[in-house]
C-alpha cells in the first residue's frame, strides 16, 4: 500500500549486494547500494514532487524511460502490458513496480532490474528479471507468480541462463530466484547452477525508505559514489577471479534485446 505521509507506492532502498562465486573459483566480496522501488504510474507525480528526483530529464537522481523496456524512450506501460499479453499471462494489469537503480547526474549502470507486476486486485501475478551485461547488450525473463501462495511465501522460480553477463561464467546453466515481494524489507537471491552443482550465489537485501526529498538527499549522500564503487569493482573483481585461475570466455551473443518466457517451474533445494 501507499505511504501514509507521502502517498507514494514508490520506495528507496538501502542495502547491499553480494557475490559469492563457488565454481570453477571460490570468491566473493559486497558492497552497499541503494536503489528504488518505483510504481510505473507514478512518475509524472515523483517528478513534480521532489526537488531531487526527476523523470526523463537531468537532476540529482533520475529515472528515464530509455533505460528500460524498450530502450527507446516510449511510455513503459503499454510495453510491459504487451510483454504480458505475448507471454500469454491472463490477468488484466493493474500496479507494476519497477526495482532498479536511479540515475545519477545522469549516469547509471543497471545489472538487474526487477518489473514486479500485478492484477486489478493488488495481487503480484508476473515478475520480469531485466538483464544487462557491460558490453550494452540486454534480455529479460518473465515468469509467472502462483497468485495463491500463502501471504509472506517465497516467492520461488527458475530458468535456463540464455544470455551472456560475463567472460568468467559458463553459458549452459541454471537461474535459481528466491524472492519476497517487496515491502518493508527487500530480498533477492539467485543461484546459478551448472549440471546441479552450484556455481554462483548473488543477493540484494534492503530497508525501505518513504520516497520524499529529505530520503533521497540522505540516501545520496551517503552512496555519493555508488556507480563508480560498482563498475570498479566489476572490473577489479574479475581480474582477480582471473587471477585465481578462472578461464575466460568469448562473448558469444548475437540475439540482445527481447523477453523470454520460461516455463514455471520451482528449483530443487
Amino acid at each position: 500500500m501507499s505511504d501514509k505521509t507521502t502517498g507514494f507506492y514508490s520506495k528507496i532502498y538501502t542495502g547491499a549486494v553480494s557475490h559469492r562465486r563457488i565454481r570453477p573459483v571460490s570468491h566473493r566480496f559486497a558492497y552497499r547500494i541503494f536503489s528504488l522501488l518505483i510504481d510505473i504510474d507514478e512518475l509524472p507525480r515523483l517528478d513534480k514532487a521532489h526537488r531531487w528526483f526527476a523523470h526523463n530529464r537531468l537532476a540529482l537522481m533520475s529515472f528515464h524511460d530509455k533505460d528500460h523496456g524498450a530502450k527507446d524512450g516510449s511510455a513503459l506501460r503499454p510495453w510491459i502490458e504487451e510483454k504480458l499479453a505475448e507471454g500469454g499471462f491472463d490477468f488484466t494489469p493493474g500496479r507494476v513496480k519497477l526495482l532498479c537503480f536511479p540515475r545519477l547526474f545522469g549516469f547509471v549502470f543497471n545489472p538487474l532490474s526487477v518489473w514486479f507486476c500485478y492484477d486489478t486486485e493488488d495481487v503480484l501475478r508476473a515478475v520480469l528479471y531485466e538483464v544487462r551485461n557491460t558490453f550494452g547488450q540486454w534480455r529479460a525473463y518473465m515468469m509467472p507468480v502462483d497468485p495463491d501462495r500463502a501471504p509472506g511465501e517465497m516467492i520461488r522460480q527458475a530458468c535456463d541462463k540464455e544470455f551472456y553477463v560475463s567472460p568468467l561464467m559458463e553459458m549452459d546453466c541454471r537461474y535459481h530466484f528466491t524472492l519476497a515481494e517487496p515491502g518493508e524489507k527487500l530480498s533477492i537471491a539467485i543461484r546459478e547452477t551448472r549440471a546441479d552443482e552450484r556455481t554462483l550465489l548473488a543477493a540484494q537485501t534492503g530497508t525501505a525508505r518513504d520516497f520524499n526529498d529529505r530520503n533521497l538527499l540522505r540516501t545520496f549522500l551517503s552512496h555519493p559514489l555508488m556507480y563508480f564503487k560498482i563498475v570498479a569493482a566489476i572490473h577489479w573483481q574479475a581480474i582477480r577471479t582471473l587471477i585465481k585461475g578462472a578461464p575466460f570466455r568469448v562473448n558469444p551473443q548475437t540475439q540482445t534485446g527481447d523477453v523470454l518466457y520460461p516455463a514455471r517451474e520451482k528449483p530443487a533445494e
